[in-house]
Formats: structure tokens, sequence, C-alpha cells
């Protein structure tokens, strides 16, 4: 693989522990040109039936797992629900979705799609690699409050997404930092798709390849890792 792509995200064992089922997909892109801003609209509108009765018949159960998941590490999930809940109570509230930008549009219609967190990462942002841990509280996380930048820290024993200088995402997939946010400047991207064991493993892989699909179509000269990812020490 390309040195450029190279990049292996990692799971804490006591993340494991929590939810012994949990798998993820990771998705290394390096953007070519020229990007096709439409892809992510069309791929919007064509996951707009699946957050209705056209949902995976498993959709329910493995929201309401995320659910059960996020009560363990002591997060509410009535306020702050995973990502992929936040998304789809926002679809039926509203009956469509903000555009954001042909990337995050992409993304969230395969999350609306399949009832799975996905997230998008600046990966030109990052120092080291991606992973997936127990906040011990005194991590920095940036974000918006008011308006404003702002730096908050997580909860002791929370789930998040950090690296070397900080948490990136807070509760597991909840909220985003701004420092690795996807922009129209991004050059290199990282998703992860994450999945626990009440959504099939073959449906994973099926969201991950139409996301590789659709992002091979909106720059048709992008180069694309994918790989499956294990907690440490899982074989």
């Amino acid at each position: 693989m390309n040195k450029t792509l190279s990049m292996t995200p990692s799971i804490d064992p006591r993340v494991a522990a929590l939810a012994p089922d949990f798998r993820a997909l990771s998705i290394v892109m390096e953007i070519g040109e020229p990007l096709i801003a439409s892809v992510g609209e069309r791929a919007l509108q064509e996951a707009f039936g699946a957050a209705g009765p056209d949902a995976p018949n498993w959709a329910s159960e493995h929201l309401a797992a995320w659910a059960q998941v996020f009560q363990k590490f002591g997060a509410k999930p009535q306020r702050t629900p995973c990502s992929a809940e936040a998304l789809r109570k926002r679809f039926l509230r509203d009956g469509a979705l903000p555009r954001v930008n042909p990337i995050v549009d992409l993304y969230n219609a395969i999350s609306l799609q399949y009832a799975v967190p996905v997230g998008g990462e600046n990966l030109d942002a990052y120092a080291g690699a991606p992973k997936l841990t127990i906040a011990d509280g005194s991590e920095a996380f940036d974000t918006i409050k008011d308006g404003n930048p702002a730096i908050e820290a997580p909860d002791p024993g929370e789930v998040v997404w950090r690296d070397d200088q900080g948490v990136t995402c807070r509760r597991w997939n909840w909220r985003q930092g701004v420092r690795t946010r996807v922009n129209a400047d991004t050059r290199r991207i990282w998703f992860i798709l994450e999945r626990l064991g009440s959504m099939p493993q073959r449906a994973l892989e099926e969201a991950g390849d139409k996301l590789v699909s659709g992002l091979k179509e909106m720059s048709p000269g992008a180069r694309i890792d994918m790989s499956l990812v294990l907690p440490d020490g899982t074989a």
C-alpha cells in the first residue's frame, strides 16, 4: 500500500470489554481530481427511503444496542445518542438532511441507509494514528461553544477516539472535534464504519463497499484502502 495511505487505527481492550462484538471498517482515501459533487447528493436522495419503512430489519435493534453500550460508560443515549441514531432522528423529524459537502453527504447517506455510525476525518490533521480508548478526563477536545472555539475535556471513563494531540470524537461517535473535520481543502480522509453484533457482518462489508464505490465515482483518480479493525489482541 502506498505510504501516503498507511494508517492503522487501534481499539483499546477495555473498550472491547464493553462491547465484545464491536467491529469496524477503516477506509483511507487520497482524493483525486476532479471531485464530482452530485454523487453525494444523489446518494442522500437514494438513502432517504432506508430511514423509514425500507430500513433494514435489524436497524432498530442495532441502534438499540448502541444505546445500551453508551449506558455502560455513563452516557445518556437519549441526550447524546450515537451518530447514526442522531442522523436518523433528524431525518425523520425534518424529512431531509442538510447538505454539508460532497464527502460528508456521501457518508451520511451510508450511515442513514445502513443504520451504522460512519465518521470522516481529515487524516492530515492527525498527530499519530487514531485510537479508540477510555478517557481519563485530562484530554483536550476542541469544539465550538456559543459560536466560539472552546476546549472541553471528556468525562473520566468515557469512550473516545483520540490521537497523540487529544480527543477527536467524544462519546465513541457522538460529536466530532473541529481540528480533524473534513472540509473543502481536505485531501486525505479517514472513514470509520462502526458495527455491533446486531448488524450482520455482511451488511457492514456491503456498507463499506458502497461507500468506496461512491468515493471512486465522486473522485475517479482517488486512491483508497479498506481494512477490518479488530480490538487489540483479537485474532
